[in-house]
């Protein structure tokens, strides 16, 4: 039994980078606010341009202190509310003191200007001017990283739930693929078993070839992807196996451009159309014919031909993709590609002239 695979998450937790941008500008917009505030509505002083160094200096500590605190004391965690909103008033405090002070400095002015501001009404509304933006900004940012949060966790869940669906879809995947070999099999195995008392030579062949085309086969099964090449390789195995039970009666050919051999498709999409071929023309017919086997590519196309001589369409009048029954690996196909690819692959067959079948697989060419 496999182990499941770990589900790997989007990284989508906001950078530090960008939250600390977007807090600056969000500051740098409040400072502004306040200070036209302290200027036309609370008259500390006249001069916007002083009231604004005042402010930013207020502002930019405010917010140095609140983010160096929240990194330190609660890291990448969510802080109680209630421990951050003490953390916030104290935070505040100093804000004020180290602000005002530092736009003394900036300003010249006099460094015991801060003691005299809380001497009176105007030095106490900046202070509660001060604490208010603190909190009140401080809780505007909370609210955000709130949001940041529960969409993270949505993006995660929507990833797992991916994953998940994924998982699901290649054990549906392996499930069809696994319909494919029986019939096959059985009449290899029945084949081999009347050839062992008249023609052991040959039966030994039989035997050695079955068992590359099931090694093959079962390389196939287990992996997702495979290219171009690969998947010829297993056809030739396939069609070697089936020319030792028909005989004379089946030739093939496999057609595959250099360019193409290490283009990746989606493993055993060809063997159930030669499957086909062979089962529903070329068997009932009493003198065979031959199977062909081509890729080209049309721009970011890619085109897998599978066309025999046999008895074509007209006779086959049950041939057809939805016929589970009689032809599972037809339908087993159709579902493939929708489950893989969706509406950028299709598959066709139509008649071949003068006799015979072709089908056809449009696929996207994978990058």
């Amino acid at each position: 039994m496999k182990p499941t695979p770990e589900i790997a998450l989007p990284q989508t937790t906001e950078p530090l980078r960008r939250r600390l941008l977007r807090t600056l500008y969000v500051n740098l917009v409040i400072d502004i606010v306040c200070a036209v505030i302290v200027t036309y509505v609370m008259r500390i002083s006249d001069s916007f341009l002083v009231n604004l160094v005042f402010s930013l200096c207020i502002g930019m500590t405010a917010m140095a202190l609140i983010e160096a605190g929240r990194s330190l004391l609660w890291r990448n965690a969510t802080p109680p509310k209630a421990q951050f909103m003490v953390f916030i008033l104290v935070a505040a405090g100093i804000a004020q003191f180290v602000g005002i002070h530092l736009a003394d400095l900036l300003l010249g002015l006099p460094t015991d200007n801060f003691s005299s501001m809380y001497m009176n009404v105007s030095g106490l509304g900046l202070i509660i001017l001060t604490v208010s933006v603190c909190v009140g900004a401080t809780l505007f940012f909370w609210n955000l990283s709130t949001l940041a949060e529960l969409r993270n966790q949505a993006a995660n869940e929507k990833a797992r739930a991916a994953a998940i669906e994924k998982q699901a879809l290649q054990a549906q995947l392996q499930m069809l693929q696994a319909q494919i070999e029986p019939h096959m099999l059985f009449n290899t195995l029945a084949t081999l078993q009347s050839l062992i008392a008249i023609d052991a030579p040959r039966a030994q062949q039989m035997l050695d070839q079955l068992i590359q085309f099931l090694r093959a086969s079962l390389s196939s099964s287990r992996i997702e992807q495979t290219t171009l090449a690969q998947e010829f390789s297993l056809m030739e195995a396939y069609l070697e196996l089936m020319s030792l039970r028909m005989g004379s009666r089946l030739s093939f050919d496999l057609q595959l451009p250099a360019e193409l051999r290490d283009t990746v498709i989606a493993p055993m999409l060809l063997q159930p159309l030669v499957e086909n071929a062979i089962k529903h023309g070329l068997e009932p017919k009493i003198e065979g014919g031959r199977v062909e086997v081509a890729a080209s590519r049309q721009g970011e196309i890619l085109l897998l031909d599978v066309s025999d001589t046999g008895l074509g369409l007209s006779a086959q009048s049950d041939l057809q993709p939805n016929n589970h029954a009689s032809h599972i690996g037809l339908s087993n196909i159709h579902e493939r590609l929708q489950a893989l690819y969706g509406s950028r692959a299709s598959l066709t067959v139509k008649p071949k002239l003068p006799h015979g079948v072709i089908a056809q697989l449009q696929l996207p060419i994978l990058p």
